[in-house]
């Protein structure tokens, strides 16, 4: 019965599994500035709108410091990630007649058409040690 308690005890004090996540950015244009990276768990309609998911993690990164980028103590599960070149760092994205004027990336690198990629092509799995290699598109 000793036995018994002990390693259910040991189960129960175990700590939640955790992952991590490298992100590797490139494409950069330009040196000025900062990347921001959001990831989130949010779906298809909010994935966007990263600022409005309480869980978010967020990252930014001078430009000329960027390389790979490391999240650890994530919970296993998708996410989507999103990631802005701010050149002249006002913490958003710019646009000019609803087109993006600064680089722009996300997971999983979709082909960029009329408008957002949809939540199911940016979205991965993590668990363990993931990696995602995110190259910055720019239209303007």
């Amino acid at each position: 019965m000793g036995l018994a308690l002990a390693v259910l005890g040991s189960i129960a004090a175990s700590p939640p599994p955790s992952a991590e996540l490298d992100v590797a950015i490139s494409g950069l244009r330009n040196q000025s500035g900062a990347v921001m990276l959001c990831l989130t768990q949010r779906g298809e309609a909010q994935y966007l709108d990263c600022a409005k998911d309480p869980a978010r993690i967020e990252r930014v990164v001078p430009s000329d410091e960027v390389g790979e980028i490391r999240i650890a103590g994530l919970a296993p599960g998708r996410y989507a990630l999103l990631v802005v070149h701010d050149e002249n760092r006002n913490g958003r994205l710019d646009k000019m007649l609803g087109m993006p004027r600064e680089g722009f990336g996300f997971s999983r690198n979709p082909a960029i058409r009329m408008g957002p990629p949809a939540y199911g092509a940016v979205q991965f799995a993590v668990a363990g040690h993931s990696r995602q290699a995110v190259k910055l598109k720019y239209l303007l």
